[in-house]
């Protein structure tokens, strides 16, 4: 059982509300409580600390009694708190992820122009929280947005027939990326599902060779000899999380192609595509996002769990 709950951001619009949906079967799947959240956005004219004239706030709150009512009967055998919360979402919302298992919330809320993808809460909280963030897109998201990354490779397309299943990616090349922390979360999500694990590994064709100057021909690359090489960078970084999770059964794939490409096509028909964040550095401070991160974001056709990487000197949150 987990402790700390799964947290659900509310704002009455319909992304929330399947947000709070899947939050409300990630709880269950975890036997942790739900707590649903509704920040009440400060007005320009009511800032943290500016005496304001004119009559209080109500303390009802419809945007949580739409809440209730949406889960009175799904969430009857579930422990559910209901909050509301006054300040910034933006900055309200990763604040929770410090006592969080799990931070769910829509792609887009009731603000923010009708053409936006992902807005400025969801990327707020998907970069800066500390707990992982899953946002939910709406439905439809595959039409018309396939033109905004570089398509995948052949190979890319979902395996025929393998349904349901959660899908991660791994960088092989690069290694003080968060990969562990991410294949963690995305072997635990699988258990707990019951599903396949896609473990996706792109690498750059065709390749492009540094020459040095006067060189005219490129000297000749084995596609089989990369992709098998490839792959087996990729089993070596899931060799210990096999060993924890005997259960779950995890399909390595080397891939040709852009790894935000070949993400959002693997994304069609997945339950979860798990992708990590950056890790702080010296120089660069601030937490950050790579552009595959932001890209699966803005594109992927299932929900995205975002998953910061373990403190520095730490390993990977423990799986159960």
């Amino acid at each position: 059982m987990h402790t700390q709950p799964v947290i659900a951001a509310v704002d009455g619009s319909e992304d929330s509300l399947r947000a709070l949906d899947w939050a409300l079967d990630a709880a269950r799947r975890r036997a942790a409580p739900l707590r649903v959240v509704h920040v009440r956005q400060y007005t320009p004219w009511a800032q943290p600390g500016v005496l304001a004239a004119g009559p209080p706030e109500p303390d009802d709150d419809p945007v949580l009694d739409e809440a209730r009512t949406r889960l009175r009967e799904p969430a009857a055998a579930q422990t559910v708190e209901y909050v509301t919360l006054r300040g910034a979402p933006a900055a309200v919302l990763p604040e929770l992820g410090a006592e969080a298992d799990l931070l769910v919330l829509g792609s887009r809320g009731r603000g923010g122009f009708a053409s936006l993808l992902l807005g400025s809460n969801g990327m707020a909280a998907a970069r800066d929280a500390a707990c992982p963030v899953v946002v939910v897109p709406r439905p439809g998201r595959d039409r018309g947005t396939s033109h905004a990354v570089q398509p995948a490779g052949d190979h890319g397309e979902p395996p025929a027939g393998l349904g349901s299943r959660v899908v991660v990616g791994v960088n092989v090349n690069n290694p003080d990326n968060p990969d562990d922390a991410t294949l963690a979360f995305a072997f635990t999500e699988a258990g707990l599902r019951g599903a396949p694990l896609q473990v996706i590994a792109a690498y750059r064709w065709p390749a492009q060779p540094l020459m040095a100057p006067g060189d005219f021909v490129p000297p000749v690359i084995d596609q089989d000899a990369v992709e098998n090489e490839t792959r087996t960078l990729a089993e070596g970084f899931l060799a210990p999380h096999r060993a924890r999770h005997p259960d779950v059964r995890a399909d390595a794939r080397a891939l040709p192609g852009d790894a935000a490409g070949n993400l959002v096509t693997a994304s069609g028909g997945a339950d979860l595509v798990v992708v990590g964040r950056h890790r702080r550095r010296l120089l660069a401070p601030a937490r950050m996002m790579g552009s595959v991160t932001r890209a699966v974001l803005l594109h992927a056709v299932c929900p995205i769990a975002v998953v910061p990487p373990a403190p520095q000197g730490k390993s990977a949150p423990s799986e159960e």
